[in-house]
């Protein structure tokens, strides 16, 4: 018997593209030396923008972002830089990350749902700044 490992229902055939492509999550942090306003907007550039570079991205490819800050940010939405960087059409969201004591302050978290062909070991997690101390094994 047959197993269907991909089935498209669009009444043409899947090019040979679309038939390696996934969805994939793909990680990212980064450390803000302030919580000013232009400091988490600079910085949420930066880490959308390396994501996307690093994974051979476009916006078409993103499907959705989900942006995490610690308590200490309070100045701006970081889902306002992804806007302001065309991501307008990709829902975003922004929630703030646990209280842990100890925990390194001043961070921006992104999880990013994107279309790509990449497999799941060539994804390129980003972490800049103070954030390569979170995962050393992922670090640029």
């Amino acid at each position: 018997m047959a197993t269907v490992t991909h089935v498209r229902d669009t009444g043409m055939p899947a090019s040979a593209e679309d038939a390696v492509s996934a969805v994939r999550a793909v990680r990212g942090a980064i450390q803000l030396d302030v919580d000013e306003r232009e400091e988490v907007l600079s910085a949420t550039r930066e880490l959308v923008l390396s994501i996307l570079e690093a994974n051979s991205l476009t916006k078409d490819d993103v499907i959705s972002i989900m942006f995490t800050a610690t308590p200490a940010i309070r100045s701006e939405f970081p889902a306002v830089a992804a806007r302001e960087l065309g991501l307008g059409d990709v829902p975003l969201m922004c929630t703030q990350e646990l209280d842990i004591v100890g925990a390194m302050p001043r961070v921006i978290r992104l999880m990013a749902h994107v279309n790509t062909s990449l497999p799941r070991d060539q994804i390129t997690h980003i972490y800049l700044r103070g954030a390569t101390a979170l995962r050393r094994d992922l670090a640029q």
